[in-house]
């Protein structure tokens, strides 16, 4: 059997175990199930409750598993909570199972287990080590023999490695119960799942997609066609259902979901004659209304296992391969006949086991199946590969997901793996054509599974390797522990590092699998640095918190760059991701990348003088919502939380920053004052003026006035004064009304103590107010509330000659005009510094600027943003929102599954095998080895593409790519230098020459100035121009040449890596 394990990685989502292999639900011939309330004083369990109490309490710990929630929804979480099933992350019970006993065998992907343990039962092993990774969950464990009464109790159960008898038994005891069923097993590179969901399973969202609504302009009610406005693409499909929202005919928005037909132009859908009794109310243009795309039952029927094996459906793991699941198909159900024959699975590398397998194959289907692939399949049966498990067991883990709370699609009905690219050809040192039965003999050793795949020559260069992981969040955590599995970085000379300068919080719990609720605030590499030894004690690791950037190129420099035999990175920004991109060209260095976003993923491949790097291309910009939408404007709840956002930085972070920046220096704030334009200035000064003299707090009571005294300003002035510069019956030079289309006409709040969300805006702005000016806050709410019931607010004029800008362009040329509302502007810059001027500055104590920390509860924080936000709304008449998608709004939060991670990292890390060479030498694998991923869980979907090629370019007969360049060592002047390009490499003229940002050389520069330079020494240049000292730590400098041939035309060079140390 198999270990068992949460795929907590990069998505918050859960991760099937197997005790034999961590990553799959059982070891072989082991089961790990579900265990329902009812059975956890079983007399057939062994064991017990490792932890929670006997409880029917499903809520959920939103902190926990806020990325969980935001990739699949409060309702399929709450799902997931009640559910008595085998997963890890978000199930109420976990039951685990399992009668075999350790072996050596297990150890290449059983993590909770290690040589001494060699023996014991794999469920006793992972029962304690599982229970310790959710305190919310609760473990029981199970080593009895399985019977249809103890399993109809459970919701799902997953069965792991067992042959199809005991596999079609199990199913038929679930479908009888109509309880649902999932298997899969791994062997070395090859891995299946198998899905029966019942006769009539109901999903409820077949994608897992938010779709936002479109906003309206025209309804043809004759012809049923209706028209988004501005003519947007409203991205619906035939046969999608809609929803009508906003329109000032309330029947109109009770219609029930409408099925829509698209047409040829993407802004018009035809609904038929679902509008055609409003016609008399409602045809042509209108003034408002939207469609918003619900999600419609979908039902799906299964098959029995009995019945799937004769008739089978297959997903199309790799479409090079399109008839490789057919093949696998055979070769799975031959390998059980084997093993039940023969009591034992087919030695690695014996032929003679080959043919014997070869034998079993009749009778499983007529499907020709090519001589390699046999040969491939039965010398890896005894095979166990950690990065397989992973993922296969995210896999799984994502379709259990699915089971228990019909939630995107699941798979129907058979996924094949087949991965064999990863092993090497004869292009390598370690050619898999040659191995023989000695060369893949266990050993009795945790690596066993391994190299009966691919060899034990090929486990000790594993473990030499020298691998640099850039992250240690969701992802860095699975590459750690697969890595440590695999045994990559344990021998002599082998050094793992890993850099990460975040923290451990509670909300990288559930995804992060290294991580446990004592280590929360700890540093999250050296964390997992300690819990990669706790896996595997013999892997060299070494933990750094540095962030990797041009900042601490002194800490990672050539000596550390050089030692390295490839990178990882685990990043979640695509800033850093270029920047570690651009580093292992230059030392050109194979770098696997790899991301994820709730159910989707990717892997890339950037490997030197084969590939494109990640940075060869990029993503088209996301579209930015204009300033004037988010001030005066919005329509979407988005706009109201990103306002709410910038309230907050505004009023609790800059004000605070430019205090302190004129109280530690006024002379130089007054300097840069002077290089703004007059709006800027004034609107500065009378930032500053607020914050120091006229709004400065001496006491909590102070805050709760000022706090009382935005919420006015905000929701009723600022309104008020919009609505008497556009009044709601408003119309433009054209005719139309000004408030129609996205502008929605607004309505100011007057406060009101006893409303909650106005309180609460109150009672978190003063409390974040007093922390800015370091004052003890109120912290009773009743107190806040008798306050600022006190105050009244002074009636509301609108000013005269206050323009307020409709477009951006205009509210630049409202910038650039100056102040408004007829003020004198040097008159009131005059006023504003003299008022700073008599501050006795040295009796100013420093404010305390306030970062926005999103997974903090206790902040105020996202207290003070959402109901910033949801006023905001309700001035606006949208829909507001609440917490947690406020939260993951302003937090810019990434919905995030385990599941996802542990399939992403698994890619890599097989990636990762076709990397391993000798010692000293490059991997010779073909680009059509590599293989670059794309998934979606949800769908679920996967296909496979050939990394691209490195993009040639020439100059005069010589081809060269990203990952060429000249090169020369120094000492040599600048003449020298040039020359050396002219003559020795280029026979082209150096017009231009550069680094960095410093111009060192250029035609158009005085003569004297030229042959100057030319005599002195090249880093001597650099600093003179440069006017910074070379760091000790760098050995070499890039410089950039333009060359011209006799033609003047300009040509591309590679560039020039000049070695002066």
């Amino acid at each position: 059997m198999k270990h068992t394990r949460p795929i907590f990685d990069e998505e918050p989502a859960i991760k099937i175990t197997r005790c034999g292999n961590s990553s799959i639900c059982s070891q072989r011939n082991g089961k790990i199930m579900p265990a329902s309330e009812s059975n956890q004083n079983n007399s057939n369990q062994a064991g017990g409750n490792a932890n929670g109490p006997n409880s029917a309490d499903h809520s959920v710990d939103t902190n926990l598993y806020s990325r969980q929630i935001y990739a699949l929804g409060e309702s399929a979480m709450t799902h997931l909570r009640k559910a008595s099933v085998l997963i890890s992350g978000g199930v109420r019970h976990v039951t685990l199972h399992d009668q075999k006993l350790l072996t050596f065998g297990d150890l290449s992907a059983c993590f909770y287990a290690d040589e001494s343990m060699v023996g014991e039962n794999r469920a006793k092993i992972s029962f304690t080590k599982l229970a310790e990774l959710n305190d919310t969950v609760t473990c029981i464990l199970h080593t009895e023999a399985l019977n249809e009464e103890f399993l109809k109790q459970f919701d799902l159960v997953i069965v792991t490695d067992s042959p199809w008898e005991e596999q079609i038994k199990i199913n038929n005891w679930m479908r009888r119960h109509g309880k649902l069923f999932i298997s899969a097993d791994a062997r070395g590179l090859f891995s299946y799942a198998f899905v029966d969901l019942g006769e009539k399973f109901a999903v409820h969202d077949v994608d897992g997609e938010t779709y936002n609504e479109v906003l309206l302009e025209h309804v043809n009610c004759e012809t049923g066609e209706i028209f988004t406005l501005d003519k947007a693409y409203h991205g619906l499909e035939d046969g999608d259902h809609i929803v009508f929202e906003d329109f000032e005919i309330a029947e109109l928005n009770k219609l029930t979901p409408t099925p829509v037909k698209t047409t040829a132009k993407g802004h018009i859908v035809n609904v038929g004659k679902a509008l055609s009794n409003f016609s008399s109310v409602i045809d042509g243009p209108i003034s408002r209304g939207r469609a918003r795309k619900v999600k419609m039952p979908k039902f799906i029927e299964f098959k029995s296992l009995a019945e799937a094996l004769k008739s089978p459906e297959f997903m199309i793991w790799d479409f090079a391969k399109f008839d490789g699941s057919e093949h696998l198909h055979r070769l799975w159900q031959a390998l059980y006949k084997f093993e039940k024959k023969h009591k034992r699975s087919p030695k690695a590398r014996s032929k003679k086991d080959a043919e014997l397998f070869k034998a079993e194959l009749e009778g499983t289907g007529t499907a020709e199946i090519p001589e390699q692939l046999l040969l491939n399949f039965s010398y890896q049966a005894t095979g166990n590969l950690q990065p397989v498990a992973s993922v296969i067991g995210g896999f799984v883990a994502q379709e259990a997901f699915k089971a228990v709370t019909h939630h995107t699609t699941p798979l129907k009905q058979f996924l094949y793996t087949d991965s064999c690219e990863a092993l090497p050809g004869d292009y390598s040192s370690f050619d898999a054509g040659k191995l023989t039965e000695k060369d893949c003999e266990p050993r009795q050793t945790r690596y066993d599974g391994q190299a009966a795949v691919f060899g034990w020559a090929f486990q000790a260069a594993l473990s030499k390797q020298n691998w640099f992981i850039v992250g240690a969040g969701a992802i860095g955590c699975e590459l750690f522990k697969n890595m440590a599995m695999m045994g990559l970085a344990a021998g002599n000379g082998g050094l793992l590092k890993v850099t990460d300068p975040d923290t451990i919080e509670v909300s990288n719990l559930n995804r992060q699998f290294l991580f446990r609720r004592p280590d929360v605030g700890k540093k999250k590499s050296e964390v997992a640095a300690r819990s990669m030894k706790q896996f595997n004690p013999a892997v060299n690791v070494q933990a750094f918190s540095d962030i990797v950037s041009e900042a601490t190129e002194s800490v990672f420099n050539d000596d550390f760059f050089n030692q390295l035999n490839g990178v990882c990175n685990a990043l979640d920004n695509v800033e850093a991701r270029r920047y570690v991109d651009r580093r292992c060209v230059y030392y050109q260095l194979p770098l696997l990348e790899s991301g994820t976003m709730g159910a989707k993923g990717n892997t890339q491949v950037v490997f030197p003088h084969l590939t494109e790097s990640y940075g060869s291309t990029s993503d088209p910009p996301e579209s930015e919502t204009p300033v004037c939408t988010l001030k005066n404007f919005p329509y979407q709840i988005q706009h109201t939380i990103q306002w709410a956002r910038s309230k907050f930085a505004d009023h609790f972070t800059s004000v605070a920053e430019t205090a302190n920046q004129y109280l530690d220096d006024v002379n130089g704030f007054l300097g840069r004052l002077q290089q703004m334009t007059v709006s800027q200035k004034i609107e500065l000064l009378r930032a500053l003026n607020k914050a120091l003299i006229d709004d400065c707090p001496s006491s909590a009571e102070d805050c709760v006035k000022w706090a009382r005294d935005l919420f006015d300003s905000l929701y009723r002035n600022e309104i008020m004064q919009l609505l008497h510069n556009f009044p709601p019956d408003q119309v433009t030079s054209q005719g139309q009304k000004f408030w129609s289309g996205t502008k929605r006409c607004p309505h100011p709040l007057n406060f009101d103590v006893d409303n909650p969300e106005h309180l609460e805006f109150v009672y978190s702005a003063a409390f974040l107010r007093a922390q800015l000016y370091n004052i003890e806050p109120i912290s009773d709410p009743i107190k806040v509330a008798h306050l600022a019931r006190a105050i009244i607010s002074p009636e509301f004029k609108p000013r005269e000659g206050i323009k307020i800008a409709v477009t951006d362009a205009e509210a630049a040329a409202n910038d650039e005009a100056g102040p408004e509302g007829g003020y004198d502007s040097e008159k009131l810059l005059d006023t504003l510094n003299m008022n700073l001027a008599r501050l006795k500055i040295d009796n100013i104590r420093r404010l305390t600027p306030i970062d926005f920390e999103k997974d903090d509860d206790t902040n105020h924080h996202i207290d003070f943003i959402t109901a910033a936000s949801n006023l905001r709304a309700e001035n606006y008449t949208i829909e507001k929102a609440d917490r947690m998608k406020t939260k993951q709004i302003a937090g810019k939060i990434i919905p995030a599954l385990a599941t996802t991670t542990s399939v992403v990292a698994g890619l890599v890390c097989i990636e990762l095998y076709k990397t391993i060479e000798v010692e000293g030498q490059r991997s010779k694998a073909p680009i059509e080895r590599f293989k670059n991923a794309f998934l979606n869980l949800a769908t679920p979907f996967i296909a496979f593409s050939e990394p691209g090629k490195a993009p040639k370019k020439k100059y005069r007969d010589i081809e060269f790519t990203l990952w060429d360049r000249l090169e020369v060592n120094g000492p040599k002047t600048l003449g020298q230098f040039i020359e050396w390009i002219e003559v020795t490499q280029t026979g082209l003229t150096v017009s231009m020459m550069s680094s960095g940002v410093s111009l060192l050389y250029a035609f158009f520069q005085p003569p004297s100035k030229v042959a100057e330079r030319k005599t002195r020494d090249v880093i001597q240049v650099v600093e003179e121009v440069s006017r910074n000292k070379v760091p000790p730590f760098r050995r070499s400098l890039v410089f950039e040449a333009i060359t011209q041939n006799d033609k003047d035309e300009d040509v591309e060079i590679p560039y020039v890596k000049y070695n002066f140390r």
